[in-house]
């Protein structure tokens, strides 16, 4: 029996969209627009911050491409494949998956509480899964798929007061490597981005002691991991499944 031969370069479909988690935040941003850019109609996901969302979605149509912004509670166990059904109502089959929506709720390991620990988990770890799950069949059935999750450098290195979000973003890492080897021959993808301190709201203020720790000497911008996601959900990473890559200016080294 023949192998079967594998056309290069891998056709992106037609049809369908993408769909960014925490949209309109920093990363979530940069990440729609560029996608956007490489044609892809973008859902926007947002939890709050409605104007932001909006305006992301007026970035994208004026630079030519097509967007729309939709909120849901990514804690609430059903919200997630509810917005999966609204992302399809919308634009169409989901065919790339970003889950990059996250909280934090800081304090130290004994100090925190059931509440803290649990929220952080809904949201980061959790919440990719309720997504990730429904958004396996049709791309599976349309031998092509692409979900990135984004991580944090986090997950790699200890980091004191983090332990409910050093957990998610990990079990994020997991959870990739796993999907990644049971829907690798049907033409679907899984792969982490795992970003080092990034210039957001989320790391506002907490920069300037850290700098001198990282090699690169400087925050990251939104901007270079949206270019890393780009890549993992284009046809050209076909090849690239069950991984994280690293964006953190030197620090994991």
């Amino acid at each position: 029996m023949s192998a079967k031969k594998f056309v290069w370069p891998p056709a992106k479909p037609e049809d369908g969209c993408a769909l960014v988690t925490g949209g309109s935040g920093a990363i979530g941003a940069a990440t729609v627009k560029a996608l956007a850019a490489d044609g892809w109609p973008v859902v926007v996901h947002y939890g709050r911050g409605a104007d932001r969302a909006q305006q992301v979605v007026a970035d994208v149509e004026a630079a030519g491409g097509a967007a729309v912004a939709i909120a849901a509670d990514l804690a609430d166990p059903s919200a997630p494949p509810q917005l999966l059904e609204a992302a399809v109502a919308a634009l169409g089959p989901v065919r790339v998956l970003v889950n990059n929506a996250g909280i934090t709720a800081d304090n130290l390991a004994m100090q925190l509480t059931d509440d803290d620990w649990q929220s952080v988990i809904d949201v980061d770890l959790t919440a990719a899964f309720r997504l990730i799950r429904p958004a396996l069949s049709p791309m599976i059935r349309a031998r092509f798929g692409r979900i990135i999750n984004v991580s944090s450098v986090i997950a790699l290195r200890n980091n004191p007061g983090q332990a409910n979000y050093a957990a998610a973003k990990a079990g994020l890492l997991g959870l990739t490597r796993s999907v990644a080897a049971e829907v690798a021959r049907r033409g679907v993808t899984v792969n982490a981005v795992a970003p080092g301190f990034i210039e957001s709201e989320m790391t506002e203020g907490l920069l300037g002691d850290l700098v001198g720790h990282i090699p690169a000497r400087r925050a990251g911008q939104p901007e270079e991991v949206a270019a890393t996601i780009r890549f993992l959900a284009s046809p050209e990473a076909s090849y690239v499944t069950g991984s994280t890559l690293v964006v953190d200016g030197g620090l994991g080294a």
